[in-house]
């Protein structure tokens, strides 16, 4: 954990129909003082989209070289490289060279992301799936977010239901290609 960092803990009750992954467990998460809360709020959403066995967070912006969050398998071979916000094409070319799959969660307009990566050259980019919320659906929940926090997120027919504190959201998960 960077010096600084703020830590919030999250007890999360996932219901992922579409994928059928149920789960609780609790998170505690390092928003690291450059980080903006939309940036871990996307970062906390990506990493229970994906949630998985030997998935976990990576050590956040002091790693240059890792994703947000990442999936190894017991042999400690990276499955999948999980990116949040705006990465740049070369972190995602370098990615999909290491990892099976690469996802990019951002909580910024996915037009204008996915166009600062056209014309540069990325592996497998047409394999790469941008996800993205509702406008306002961030900022919604960067606005019950507390300290601790208790969630209970559903996902279902490509629509993402989020209570946050006693707070009820839900967007639609917007996953489109990068090509």
């Amino acid at each position: 954990m960077a010096t600084g960092s703020t830590i919030h803990t999250f007890t999360v009750q996932l219901a992922d129909v579409d994928r059928g992954v149920y789960d609780d467990f609790t998170l505690r998460v390092a928003r690291h003082p450059s980080e903006t809360d939309s940036y871990m709020v996307t970062r906390l959403l990506a990493y229970c989209l994906e949630y998985e066995e030997g998935i976990a967070f990576s050590e956040g912006v002091s790693s240059t070289d890792e994703p947000a969050v990442l999936v190894r398998d017991l042999t400690g071979t990276l499955t999948a490289w999980i990116e949040v916000g705006a990465p740049d094409a070369a972190r995602l070319h370098h990615g999909s060279k290491l990892a099976d799959r690469v996802v990019v969660y951002t909580h910024r307009d996915p037009a204008k992301v996915a166009a600062a990566w056209s014309g540069k050259k990325i592996h497998q980019a047409e394999a790469i799936v941008l996800r993205s919320f509702d406008p306002g659906f961030i900022d919604g929940a960067v606005a019950g977010l507390e300290r601790r926090n208790t969630i209970t997120l559903s996902a279902t027919e490509g629509q993402l239901y989020l209570e946050l504190n006693g707070m009820t959201l839900s967007s639609a998960i917007h996953d489109q290609g990068i090509e």
